[in-house]
């Protein structure tokens, strides 16, 4: 069996990538940086409002075995348009970007009587 020791792990046991959160004019940006990790091994996944990102190792595609190599979960605020969201994968990068929702004014909601 190789030896499963990606991103300096003992034994390949997980790690966890450098990440950061870029605040922008238009929405918000979720930068992800693991250099060993190629982009089909990441994963982004969104349920309701909370972001996961992992990746994962296996030796072939078709094993059915994979070794987690790191994930972050993410607690999203109000105010982002989830169903906006893109991801790049850039340089030895992803980018999760998640702009700001156009309607974010208050508005009055109007009381109907029965």
């Amino acid at each position: 069996m190789p030896h499963l020791d990606l991103m300096n792990t003992i034994g390949g046991g997980v790690a966890q990538a450098a990440m950061r959160i870029d605040k922008r004019e238009k929405g918000v940006v979720v930068r992800i940086a693991a250099p060993s990790v190629s982009s089909e091994k990441f994963h982004v996944v969104l349920n309701e409002n909370v972001l996961t990102v992992y990746a994962e190792f296996r030796h072939t595609p078709e094993d059915e075995l994979a070794a987690p190599l790191f994930s972050r979960v993410l607690q999203l605020p109000a105010g982002l348009d989830l169903t906006r969201i893109d991801a790049v994968f850039e340089g030895h990068e992803l980018q999760v970007r998640i702009p700001y929702q156009s309607n974010a004014e208050p508005r009055e909601i109007n009381i109907k009587q029965r």
